[in-house]
């Protein structure tokens, strides 16, 4: 049952073909609203591939599953709305150029222009900043994210983070847009058992919050709702299929080509989003509708 903010999951035999074979297939789930979901399964058994279609951002092949009350493949576009994405290589990567506060400005920006309503973008500027730094504070708070113990605060490069520090950013900025559903792909990747731990801590919060999170690794934690992939795949040929997908994304984030909703292609609106928002206004003017320093 959904909860006023999480977003229950439902999948029956979901499954999804690319041009390669099958990425994943006969996916059953069932996760309440404010769950935390681990997708499990070694690396190229379509655990990326699985979290997109549950997220709206590939189209699956066969069976169905249902977001927040909302039927997939039918409702993609409605499913995107409600979900965010964390760290998904490929398709939500951060910029190593930029700094932390600069990702942050960024996005508020973005969640001003693209997700809210006509009427707020005629409110006074110092109300528009307020709300932006608000957002930006709670996301923060909730990703456990102290700028002050970055080694140059706010200012600190992306390519200067820990790797704890850096999924830690990616979560806060998907959290900034207040989403129903949180997608975090490669959750244990090249992190010490203190470190998963500490991310699976995060992410529990996150849940225990309200907010239904999904979230790729090759060994699921304690108490989590499991769905593994690669057991007895039919046909499969997953790490290509996987491929096929990122490439796909990768085209349409450099192209700013809006992506066709094809099994093997995910949706990069945030990403192409991103780079007209720096386009058409630049940093440095999201820096002066947020001002934070």
């Amino acid at each position: 049952m959904d909860s006023p903010h999480g977003a229950a999951v439902t999948a029956d035999d979901f499954g999804l073909k690319g041009p390669r074979g099958w990425a994943f297939r006969g996916v059953r789930l069932s996760a309440g609203a404010g769950s935390l979901v681990a997708i499990e399964g070694p690396s190229g058994s379509g655990r990326t591939c699985l979290l997109l279609a549950l997220t709206g951002r590939m189209r699956p092949s066969e069976g169905c599953a249902e977001v927040g009350g909302l039927r997939l493949p039918r409702q993609m576009a409605a499913v995107r709305r409600i979900s965010s994405l964390g760290p998904v290589p490929g398709v939500s990567e951060l910029d190593p150029a930029f700094t932390v506060t600069e990702h942050l400005r960024e996005r508020a920006l973005l969640q001003r222009r693209f997700d809210g309503s006509l009427r707020a973008l005629f409110r006074p500027r110092a109300e528009r900043a307020a709300e932006a730094r608000a957002r930006i504070d709670a996301a923060l708070d909730a990703a456990g994210l102290d700028l002050e113990s970055l080694p140059k605060g706010g200012r600190t490069s992306v390519r200067d983070l820990e790797r704890l520090e850096a999924l830690r950013l990616s979560v806060a900025l998907a959290l900034i847009s207040r989403p129903r559903l949180l997608a975090v792909d490669d959750t244990d990747l090249k992190l010490s058992d203190a470190g998963r731990a500490e991310v699976w801590e995060l992410l529990r919060s996150v849940a225990d919050a309200g907010t239904t999170v999904l979230a790729v690794c090759s060994q699921a934690p304690e108490g989590a709702v499991t769905v593994r992939t690669g057991a007895g795949a039919e046909d499969a040929a997953p790490a290509d299929a996987a491929a096929d997908a990122q490439d796909t994304a990768q085209t349409a984030a450099g192209t700013g080509a809006e992506p066709t909703e094809t099994p093997d292609s995910p949706d990069t609106t945030e990403t192409a989003d991103a780079a007209e928002a720096r386009t058409e206004e630049g940093t440095a003017d999201a820096f002066a509708e947020t001002g934070r320093a």
